[in-house]
């Protein structure tokens, strides 16, 4: 045995590479001796410990290295942590600098399908004070918490919890339900994670249309539209299921994250009712939810009976479109245009004098023409609205007003009065030929109906106002 005494072993050429022994060779480093490593060093394996970084991570994301050690502040709010590729024995080390992972969280983003604790899913560190050292074992567990931690700590399953509205739970008793009628504020305190869950389920329906005042010309009658549902938008159901979802809540729709805020709820009023010297009602107004807007309904046409100009005989655009007045158009629904839509188009009023209304339009189903001969016409029925059990509860949600009816003169009968449009189901209403037409039912979107103008001037029906619902996961 040779003993070799130096001061520092270097390569031949700058920055070049110095090789220790050959395959197969053993270097022994005896007791007591000491190894300082002040670069970087790569290929040793795990030790169960870190070499750690003293610069304090303060900006969201960052990405560790194997074998670093962070000291971690999110006083100023959560941080994002992207975990390497993992490799068997790779080391990577976490500290709570400020002792606020309680407050703001740390997310531990895992590297493609490496694992957490045997789940393809990100961590959370969110115990005040925690220091946790994880160590990539397999592709099997991927990584474990050793070291001050417990597999527990990343991940924990989380659910999210959230007050505001009308809360219920639902009949299997794992899901929250809040319903509004009015104006609000959902406020979540916790907003969940993978593990658990962190989405919710919406129902955004807009307030329904309103039907205008139809008056007697000298000469005809005609009829007013029905007006149509509000808008109606849903999720898919993924974040909390066992319920049945209408075919809009088909994709691309989908369930929406959340986090710690208050998310301002509204709920859309229903549209006017025309009034004598105002003869145009109103449509809906819009419901939203984060990021979930819903049109109001619209309004329904006044017909021919000298309200001025086509723009106010016809009807208007809106979530679903308000049906024609009697000789006019009805209009598009989908305005603006979403994916699935929000609702469907209004129908025509019928030509000739003494006209009868289109059907407002639905969520589902377009608003029914108005036909037959002039002078004996049928109203356009309502469209359907939208069925969803989100509450619990089976129910139809903005449905379509039908159109009105009329007789022959103006003054007096000169032939059978002509049928008047049915309602679209989820709360639309029924046409009529004489009085106040009937309004649209509230919390539902339903549209307006419309009604005739026999004798004297006939008042319309106010829009039904809308719902918000938000739906979600809160235990296993």
């Amino acid at each position: 045995m040779s003993e070799v005494k130096v001061n520092k072993i270097s390569p031949r050429t700058a920055c070049g590479t110095v090789t220790l022994g050959d395959s197969g060779d053993t270097f022994t480093i005896p007791a007591g001796a000491t190894i300082t490593n002040n670069g970087t060093a790569a290929g040793f394996g795990a030790t169960g410990a870190a070499s750690w970084d003293t610069t304090v991570k303060t900006s969201s994301p960052f990405t560790a290295v194997s074998g670093v050690g962070y000291f971690v502040n999110t006083t100023s709010g959560p941080i994002s942590v992207n975990l390497p590729a993992g490799t068997a024995g790779d080391v990577v080390a976490i500290k709570d600098y400020a002792n606020t992972f309680d407050t703001n969280n740390v997310t531990l983003v895992v590297n493609g399908s490496d694992k957490i604790g045997g789940l393809n899913i990100n961590g959370t560190l969110s115990t005040e004070g925690l220091a946790v050292t994880l160590v990539f074992v397999d592709a099997t567990k991927g990584w474990l918490v050793t070291d001050n931690g417990t597999q527990d700590t990343a991940p924990t399953a989380e659910y999210v919890t959230a007050t505001g509205g009308t809360p219920t739970t639902s009949p299997c008793g794992d899901y929250k339900i809040h319903t509004f009628t009015g104006p609000g504020t959902f406020c979540v305190s916790n907003a969940g994670n993978p593990a658990g869950s962190n989405l919710v389920d919406y129902l955004v329906v807009a307030g329904g249309g309103g039907s205008p005042t139809t008056s007697p010309s000298p000469d005809y009658n005609y009829a007013s539209g029905g007006a149509a549902g509000g808008g109606f938008r849903e999720s898919p159901g993924t974040a909390s299921g066992s319920y049945s979802v209408s075919p809009l809540g088909a994709a691309p729709a989908v369930s929406l994250p959340v986090s710690v805020q208050g998310y301002t709820i509204t709920v859309g009023g229903g549209g006017t009712a025309g009034a004598p010297g105002s003869s145009i009602g109103g449509s809906g107004f819009p419901s939203t939810f984060s990021s979930i807007v819903s049109a109001g309904g619209g309004r329904s046409g006044a017909g021919g009976s000298g309200v001025g100009t086509p723009a106010n005989a016809n009807g208007a655009t809106g979530g679903s479109g308000g049906g024609g007045g009697g000789g006019f158009c009805g209009a598009a629904g989908n305005t603006p245009s979403v994916s699935p839509p929000q609702g469907q188009p209004g129908g025509d009023g019928s030509s000739g004098g003494n006209t009868a209304g289109g059907g407002g339009g639905g969520a589902t189903v377009g608003g029914g023409n108005a036909c037959g001969s002039p002078g004996s016409p049928t109203g356009g029925s309502g469209g359907n609205g939208a069925t969803t059990s989100i509450t619990g509860s089976s129910v139809v949600y903005a449905g379509g007003g039908g159109g009105g009816s009329s007789y022959t003169g103006t003054s007096a009968p000169q032939l059978p009065a002509s049928t008047a449009g049915s309602a679209g189901t989820g709360g639309g209403a029924a046409g009529k030929l004489t009085g106040t037409a009937n309004s649209g039912t509230i919390n539902t979107g339903g549209g307006a109906g419309g009604t005739g103008a026999y004798c004297s001037p006939n008042n319309g029906g106010l829009g039904g106002s809308g719902i918000v619902v938000i739906r979600y996961k809160f235990q296993n």
